[in-house]
């Protein structure tokens, strides 16, 4: 028989010594992993009302409603409005007023990864009280495992909701305890949790996006989602089936050469890949782009996020330093053509060997996972008083220009067209040192409304 992990299992008990917690567990997809620690921690009767896993998508949709996608967000936000509301409304008058409840609620899928298509991710959440009587408080994350065999997914599903559970008992002070008690007894190598919203009046000291800047920064997460009106999205639902355009940066502002090279490169995917669909347009931010003599500046970070989200974009935190990295990720939530902007100084990095030393099939292998039928590069020129550099003028090493004839003949590296009057030589940090000396110049290199942001709140150095 499987022993379960003391550590967790001691953690369930000393919330099962508390006779004011009480509350459901509604588990589907993994077994009932999160509520057996505390049925097996013992005294379980003093925190669990009930338990259920409605496994058959029949019962499911009676009990919580019809849905097109079983596991998704608004699949585990229904089952938390239900439990929870049928805690209230049954126990209510019994104990609501000594009694603190809390409804947990999770849908996941688990796979063998002996299947390398397989999908091993899943939402998890809790809506809770923080005193008797009081308004609901909630903790929503989605999560992918990777483990490779499903008992281990679903053990380390069960550590994790019983750390989501203690969240709930016992509120942390700062978003480092928060995040350091949800992965305890847990690794980045079991568990990626790639989406983190909280939300209630005794959570308001959270920040939902420096929270899950946090969660880059300490790489639970690879990569997070910020949509154009500020919140936090899941990559598994939010690029479902989309087609994207990736453009990297450190928009630190974003500005008219980063909107033009934008909306060209939108034109010509559409017409070239996507047959009039426009696709998702992201700008993307490394985690080594915030950084500052190795410290994160918040509040720069959330500036960079505010103005690009005014201009309606779509923002990506990652720690991808190369970009068949990036492209893995947008490929595992997505089957549709992709592409990335890139300057075409940047090509000499990309056929760079060293680059590659970790893989075993070195630049190959790298160049396989980079491209394929349906992801290309759009590459912007390269313009100096005496040089401008496309893809087409570029010439790489000479072991690898037939590999760049290949990937140009086949349409996978393309040039932007119709650039010749847009100015490359512009940068974010030519608009920085405007804005430090105080030159008024620097309003005519950004989007109106972002010079009214930076006016308004003196961002990025503003006077």
């Amino acid at each position: 028989m499987e022993t379960l992990d003391p550590a967790p299992l001691k953690k369930a008990r000393t919330i099962n010594l508390d006779p004011h917690f009480y509350g459901t567990f509604a588990e589907i997809g993994a077994g009932q992993e999160i509520a057996r620690y505390f049925f097996t921690a013992g005294r379980a009767s003093q925190t669990i009302a009930k338990t259920i896993s409605a496994y058959d998508m029949t019962f499911s949709d009676s009990i919580y409603g019809k849905t097109g996608r079983y596991v998704c967000e608004d699949r585990v936000i229904r089952m938390l409005d239900h439990e929870f509301s049928l805690l209230v409304e049954r126990l209510g008058a019994q104990r609501g007023g000594q009694t603190r409840f809390f409804a947990l609620a999770d849908t996941v899928a688990t796979s063998s990864h002996s299947d390398p298509s397989a999908k091993c991710h899943g939402w998890m959440g809790i809506r809770f009280q923080t005193k008797p009587k009081g308004p609901t408080h909630d903790y929503i994350l989605h999560v992918r495992m990777r483990d490779r065999s499903r008992l281990q997914q679903q053990e380390a599903l069960g550590i994790l909701g019983v750390n989501l559970v203690d969240l709930a008992h016992e509120i942390p002070k700062d978003r480092t305890e928060l995040l350091e008690r949800l992965m305890q007894n847990l690794s980045s190598d079991r568990i990626e949790i790639n989406c983190l919203h909280v939300k209630g009046p005794d959570l308001s000291h959270f920040d939902n996006r420096l929270l899950n800047l946090e969660m880059v920064k300490l790489r639970i997460a690879d990569a997070v989602i910020f949509e154009p009106d500020g919140k936090m999205a899941n990559p598994s639902d939010f690029l479902f089936k989309k087609p994207a355009l990736v453009q990297r940066g450190t928009f630190r502002p974003v500005t008219n050469v980063n909107v033009t090279l934008m909306e060209k490169g939108v034109e010509q995917f559409r017409s070239n890949l996507l047959k009039g669909t426009d696709p998702l347009v992201i700008c993307e931010m490394t985690m080594n782009s915030l950084t500052n003599q190795g410290q994160v500046e918040e509040q720069d970070f959330l500036d960079r996020v505010d103005t690009l989200c005014a201009l309606n974009y779509t923002v990506l935190l990652s720690n991808f330093d190369l970009f068949y990295q990036l492209k893995s990720f947008l490929r595992t939530y997505t089957d549709q053509p992709l592409a990335m902007i890139i300057g075409a100084s940047f090509l000499e990095k990309i056929y760079l060997g060293e680059h590659y030393r970790t893989l075993p099939g070195g630049v190959l292998e790298g160049f396989s996972r980079l491209f394929d039928e349906s992801t290309s590069l759009v590459v912007f020129p390269y313009k100096s008083d005496n040089l401008c550099q496309t893809a087409k003028t570029f010439h790489p090493p000479d072991n690898m220009n037939h590999l760049h004839q290949f990937l140009m003949s086949s349409g996978k590296i393309v040039d932007i067209a119709d650039c010749d009057e847009v100015d490359t030589s512009i940068h974010s940090s030519d608009v920085r040192e405007m804005l430090s000396s105080g030159d008024p110049a620097w309003e005519s290199l950004v989007p109106a409304v972002v010079a009214k942001m930076i006016r308004s709140r003196k961002m990025f150095g503003a006077k």
